[in-house]
């Protein structure tokens, strides 16, 4: 797993982060590139994830990329064929989100052993939302009276998950969970200036 994230302020940097990644990188820039449009690069995330399925290694690259105006979401992914593509291929596919859609950007920080003070978080997710896919945990509603049989309802938590990623050190070192806050924050700063 490789990630990478740097402020830019060109699209070299980001190209580079793209090809270090090593997956199919002229695919993945072609489709990054065509979503940014033209516009200004002034931040950028690119995680490169294998899985293992069953007996196969499947790759999957996400990219986010912070323009002026935009959030844009990149994601290919790897198949070993089906029935209408018999040869192994790549779906790619992206999505640019008006910053000004942004609702909201949650960071989680795990720190191992806080008793020993401020130390780097081992692992982050950061999940971005602007109301494009919600979630609805619902569960029975009560009210405390363990006798009561009564029917209270239900009561639930609606939250927007639209994208989420999390990175850990053991994983991808370091170095990438700095960078992936690091992004976080570039993201809430900018989100915050377009409202």
């Amino acid at each position: 797993m490789r990630s990478s994230s740097a402020p830019a302020g060109d699209i070299s940097s980001l190209q580079r982060a793209i090809e270090r990644a090593g997956y199919y990188p002229e695919i993945v820039t072609d489709g990054v590139l065509s979503a940014v449009a033209g516009e200004d690069v002034v931040d950028f995330y690119v995680h490169h994830e294998p899985t293992i399925e069953m007996d196969e290694v499947r790759r999957h690259i996400t990219v986010v990329v912070l323009t002026p105006s935009r959030l844009i979401f990149a994601h290919t992914d790897e198949h070993a064929g089906d029935d209408l593509l018999p040869q192994p291929y790549t779906s790619s596919s992206s999505e640019a989100i008006a910053l000004d859609s942004v609702k909201s950007v949650v960071v989680t920080r795990m720190v191992p052993n806080p008793s020993a003070g401020v130390q780097p978080p081992a692992e982050a997710v950061v999940t971005i939302g602007w109301g494009g896919v919600g979630r609805v945990d619902l569960e029975p509603a009560t009210c405390g009276d363990p006798q009561c049989d009564a029917d209270h309802g239900y009561t639930g938590v609606i939250a927007s998950d639209d994208f989420s990623l999390r990175v850990s050190a053991a994983a991808e070192g370091q170095a990438a969970v700095d960078q992936l806050l690091a992004f976080a924050a570039s993201v809430s700063a900018r989100t915050q200036s377009s409202r």
